[in-house]
């Protein structure tokens, strides 16, 4: 049995009714009412791309950021959302290369330790958890050094302890 053997236990997601699988490391639905009621209040395009990811939706989702990005191309939550989005349909090196080009460009701005976190999680989502430990542990010191909220810290806290027990497990077979 999981030591998270409840939802109270994994990292929230940021959005209300989701939160994240701390062994998959992916957004789950957990709250479908508390979800839809959120998700019935924004128009936000991202949230909405967001929800879909979690629900497995994706090719809705495709459509969406597809929209999306005509009417705000340069936007980075729809571009780090479009290479999570490469990331579930499989696309892993596709989703790798997008968030390593983004952390490139963004790399000192307050964004840094979001797309960090979700280049750990391409790089988990394709089995390479030595890279996928390196980027959550590069998260969590961005995160604690900036103070941020302690969900946040905790997200990237259960991400690397994660991580480093697959690249260890890996190892062990290797």
């Amino acid at each position: 049995m999981s030591e998270y053997s409840d939802f109270a236990d994994w990292p929230e997601s940021g959005f209300p009714g989701i939160a994240i699988n701390p062994e998959t490391l992916l957004s789950e639905v957990v709250d479908a009412e508390q979800c839809e009621a959120a998700l019935r209040a924004t128009d936000d395009a991202a949230a909405q791309v967001f929800v879909l990811l979690a629900k497995g939706e994706n090719s809705k989702a495709a459509e969406l950021i597809a929209e999306a990005r005509l009417a705000e191309p340069g936007s980075l939550p729809l571009r780090i959302l479009e290479a999570d989005l490469s990331a579930a349909v499989h696309e892993n090196e596709r989703a790798i290369r997008r968030l390593r080009n983004l952390s490139a460009e963004f790399g000192g701005s307050e964004m840094a330790a979001v797309i960090r976190q979700h280049l750990g999680k391409a790089y988990f989502r394709a089995g390479q958890y030595q890279a996928a430990a390196n980027s959550f542990s590069t998260a969590l010191e961005l995160r604690v050094a900036a103070g941020a909220a302690a969900p946040l810290i905790y997200s990237s806290t259960v991400a690397l302890q994660r991580a480093r027990e697959m690249a260890e497990r890996a190892e062990s077979v290797a």
